[in-house]
């Protein structure tokens, strides 16, 4: 069974997933009409619920850090993806509150320095923005790169954190 939820948040409307492991998704806004095929691709065999109350530890954090209370995420994850991109995506997952890294960090911390594209995929399918800050993430030369929940939305986070 897959448990969600829907929070409100400054940079909008955040849909969030878990599964009996973890969370395994934070949707922006923009995705939530297509959250149900989104979370059937992965779990195809799950039944999928809106279970406020399940969800609500992780919904306090995610709101602790919007009101700069929290600087880092304490819950279970459950993520399915390649190994590389597994790796990347905990490499930015230790990126400290307020810093910045490149793509380059990204790849070398995940074992391999010359895969900064791999990283950059990893990045752009994070499936749990926010809890694993992958708008920590800059381009060589400290340009902002993409974001999956824009660019404006990755300068708020940035500008939250006081990393601008």
């Amino acid at each position: 069974m897959i448990q969600t939820t829907i929070m409100d948040s400054p940079i909008g409307e955040l849909f969030l997933a878990q599964s009996n492991k973890g969370l395994t998704h934070i949707l922006f806004e923009y995705e939530i009409s297509k959250s149900e095929s989104i979370i059937k691709r992965k779990f195809p065999q799950s039944t999928i619920v809106y279970e406020e109350k399940e969800l609500s530890h992780a919904v306090q954090q995610i709101n602790e850090y919007f009101s700069r209370k929290r600087q880092s995420f304490d819950l279970s994850l459950d993520l399915v993806m390649p190994p590389f991109h597994y790796k990347a995506l905990m490499a930015v997952k230790n990126i400290p509150y307020g810093k910045t890294q490149s793509y380059q960090y990204v790849a070398a911390c995940a074992g391999n320095a010359k895969a900064s594209r791999a990283a950059g995929s990893a990045n752009a399918n994070n499936p749990l923005p926010i809890v694993i800050p992958c708008h920590r993430v800059l381009a060589t030369g400290g340009g902002l790169g993409g974001y999956g929940g824009g660019l404006k939305t990755k300068k708020y986070l940035l500008n939250l954190e006081g990393a601008l």
